[in-house]
């Protein structure tokens, strides 16, 4: 069980660059954006989207 915890939490490694490029675009920290990207995927309107509402709460 612990295994699949460690998945869950973590983002693939062909992903990093994805989460670098967010974190670039946005201004959120690392650790939202790769929680963005596990909950939204590669759709990227709906990222920006969601990164400025975590930054409008901050």
């Amino acid at each position: 069980m612990k295994r699949k915890a460690d998945k869950v939490s973590r983002v693939a490694k062909g992903q990093e660059l994805e989460v670098e490029h967010l974190v670039e675009v946005t201004d959120v920290d690392p650790k939202q954006a790769r929680t963005l990207l596990r909950r939204h995927g590669a759709d990227w309107p709906k990222l920006k989207d969601q990164a400025e509402a975590l930054k409008k709460e901050d």
